[in-house]
């Protein structure tokens, strides 16, 4: 069952062509990295799906259009971006009220068990809040819609490393179940890697790749090259090089190649980051 369905995706703005028929789909159960360089299309893709810009092509997101039947949408999804903006002059105790007002699926005792392991306290204003504090109440009033999609974007942009740990911590302890799925938009790739179970390229406006994290383990390797080695390794064709401690590591696709592989140097599995470097090439 896919909780996201996304077929023939384009967006233009004027003369400039955004996202160029993108396909893709978001399975029950599954947290999908969507990954990609600035401009290349990630934020209009969320934009999407949120029904907040128009498009050409088909999406459905739980069933539903997310231009024609958004509010419906939204009381099953979730959503965070760095620039979600929550009022300032409003206590954290109105801010549950407020939310419990206008979603139907809103658990107020279960935000406020999430921030009571917090130092957020109810009588503190938004304004009073950090940046790290702010994030903590917006994941807390998400967690506890129950949605069975959530959609981050850049979530933790600008927090310290404690405020980006704790985040992701309180997403596998109090979100990640088998009916719920995750899409995660950010740059810092390597501080989600350990909650993925797909990846989604996008380069220019297109999916360069789209695959289980099974399938890119089994496809993709990585490995440890000497100087010696390099000339051997080069004749089966890395789709990258890139510099390293006492030699060079280098990027193949085809995990057929793993025999001829361990025979130039030690073989590993491939990490995000250096996969999408060597994915994501510039002139």
């Amino acid at each position: 069952m896919n909780y996201v369905s996304v077929k023939g995706l384009s967006k233009r703005f004027k003369d400039h062509l955004v996202l160029d028929q993108i396909d893709f789909e978001i399975p029950r159960g599954a947290v999908v990295g969507l990954i990609g360089p600035n401009g290349a299309g990630k934020t209009t893709t969320l934009k999407a799906l949120l029904g907040l810009t128009g498009h050409e092509g088909a999406i459905d997101v739980l069933g539903f259009s997310p231009r024609s039947e958004r509010h419906k949408m939204m009381q099953h999804l979730g959503f965070i971006s760095d620039v979600g903006v929550l009022p300032r002059w409003m206590k954290v105790s109105e801010v549950l009220d407020f939310t419990a007002g206008v979603h139907l699926n809103f658990d107020r005792a279960k935000a406020e068990t999430i921030l009571s392991t917090t130092q957020i306290r109810s009588n503190a204003t938004v304004k009073a809040l950090s940046k790290g504090m702010v994030t903590q109440l917006h994941l807390a009033l998400v967690l506890a819609m129950n949605a069975k999609l959530l959609i981050l974007d850049e979530p933790t942009l600008g927090l310290d490393i404690v405020y980006r740990s704790e985040f992701y911590q309180r997403i596998l302890d109090d979100f990640l179940r088998e009916d719920q799925s995750l899409l995660i938009s950010t740059h810092q790739v390597e501080e989600i890697e350990h909650l993925l179970t797909h990846l989604l390229f996008i380069d220019r406006g297109k999916i360069c790749l789209n695959a289980s994290m099974d399938d890119v383990f089994e496809r993709f390797l990585a490995v440890d090259v000497a100087k010696e080695q390099i000339d051997a390794a080069i004749k089966l064709e890395p789709i990258s090089e890139q510099p390293g401690l006492g030699g060079t590591v280098m990027i193949f696709d085809g995990g057929f190649k793993r025999p001829l592989l361990e025979a130039i140097g030690p073989v590993r599995a491939v990490r995000v980051a250096e996969l999408f470097v060597a994915m994501v090439k510039r002139d």
